[in-house]
């Protein structure tokens, strides 16, 4: 059902419009004046506003101006007795749908009435583009589609515009600061982001540099420091590897997280800056507070929204993306061209276990393409030399299909054409091998 609010000072008038409409299509609201429906408008999910001109004191062109301020995707026609070029001209510069002079006929409201929802349906869709662009763009740093890896975009996305403390926890290499970035990318806030290694920082300068500190402090502060918290004030601060901060500090940083408030050292002045916490840890810090090693209220005042960043391993089909991403990027860098791959050796990268996860997959891929050596991507790995084809990155990246349905065709030819021999030399169960065959149309 679609809401209609008819603004319309004449009661007869009024009345006349609402027999008009049909109330299977819109559910119709009336108002007598401007103040009226901008009440109406503060309680009531409208669609379209079909008003008139004259209503008062204020104007339909009043109402038009705050609908279009406060809520710009609302359809809206404008009608008058005193039809003028010039007041259709205004009507339309201050953005209304559609302008109807009276008397007018039946057909002609319902037409203008349609027209108004229409523009309102094509505004609404524009701005869920435009926010699944910038979203898109947010979280382009963060590659792969694999199941695990759609629930952290939907994570991420729930709560960037929040101001909850997010932990991310997951295995070294995993890409945990690209979904920090991410989400101060999201949020929308006006700040900075600002990165610290808990683990980098020496313990005797831990507490100046997350909390500032004044001028003769300590030996040799020469200077007023700022924080890295202060210069975070209304954006993100990331403390990276949270495990490694010294017990020392983390009362203190508690005391942040729950009052807001920061003190630098050697000063008794508090401040209050506005700071979107993130925290990042490989290790698991509930086990570590039972062992006396992190303060247990801190992990619970910092675990309000947990995301894990999955290994490698638990999405390899992101794999030929991430080739892809990493030899366009690199290619680029150092200006080479991309040579060629053999299918063996793709299949090897696939299979691997990853223990150094994303990180891992780009280090190989740059060393292999400033190197121009095979050898230098499968190093370590146990490669099944049994294929030698090569197999050439286009231009636009890794052909996934092409190289799927190659393997499909080796293990074939390598099996005899026995497909639970191939299925299982591919280690994929018979009907997913199947369905494989089919989609390639290998018979």
């Amino acid at each position: 059902m679609i809401n209609l609010l008819i603004v319309e000072d004449d009661e007869q008038q009024r009345k006349i419009i609402e027999t008009i409409i049909d109330n299977d299509i819109y559910h119709v609201i009336s108002s007598a004046s401007v103040e009226e429906a901008i009440l109406v408008l503060k309680k009531n999910p409208i669609d379209i506003i079909f008003s008139d001109w004259k209503l008062g004191e204020l104007s339909g062109i009043d109402l038009l101006n705050f609908v279009r301020k406060n809520l710009p995707h609302i359809g809206f026609s404008i009608a008058t007795a005193y039809g003028t070029i010039a007041h259709a001209v205004q009507a339309m510069e201050a953005g209304a749908d559609d302008y109807l002079a009276k008397p007018f006929q039946r057909q002609e409201l319902l037409l203008s009435i349609e027209k108004s929802h229409k523009a309102k349906q094509l505004r609404s869709e524009n701005s869920q583009l435009s926010e699944a662009l910038v979203q898109q763009n947010n979280l382009k740093s963060i590659i792969g589609s694999a199941p695990c890896m759609t629930q952290v975009y939907d994570r991420l996305q729930r709560v960037s515009h929040t101001n909850a403390t997010v932990l991310i926890n997951g295995e070294s290499g995993t890409g945990k600061e690209l979904a920090a970035r991410a989400l101060h990318d999201l949020s929308q806030r006006s700040g900075k982001f600002i990165a610290i290694n808990c683990g980098a920082i020496p313990e005797s300068l831990a507490e100046a540099e997350l909390f500032g500190a004044i001028k003769g402090a300590y030996t040799g502060a020469d200077s007023t420091k700022q924080g890295k918290i202060q210069a975070a004030h209304q954006g993100t601060l990331f403390l990276d590897e949270i495990g490694e901060l010294p017990l020392s500090l983390q009362a203190k940083l508690l005391r942040f997280l729950q009052e807001g408030t920061v003190v630098p050292v050697g000063s008794h002045e508090e401040t209050t800056p506005d700071v979107r916490v993130v925290v990042a840890t490989h290790r698991d810090l509930l086990d570590m507070s039972k062992n006396g090693e992190f303060r247990e209220d801190l992990y619970y005042r910092l675990n309000v929204v947990p995301l894990t960043m999955p290994p490698l391993r638990a999405r390899s089909e992101d794999i030929p993306k991430l080739i892809n991403h990493f030899v366009d990027k690199f290619s680029k860098q150092y200006n080479c061209q991309q040579p060629a791959i053999k299918s063996s050796t793709l299949k090897t990268l696939l299979d691997f276990h990853w223990p150094g996860n994303v990180r891992e997959l780009s280090n190989r891929i740059e060393r292999y393409l400033l190197l121009a050596d095979e050898n230098e991507l499968t190093n370590g790995m146990s490669l099944n030399a049994s294929s030698d084809i090569g197999y050439i990155l286009p231009k636009e990246g890794l052909n996934w299909e092409a190289f799927e349905k190659q393997c499909l065709e080796n293990a074939l030819h390598q099996n005899s054409g026995n497909k639970t021999k191939a299925a299982k030399f591919l280690q994929l169960n018979y009907k997913a091998f199947l369905y494989r065959l089919e989609k390639h149309g290998i018979g």
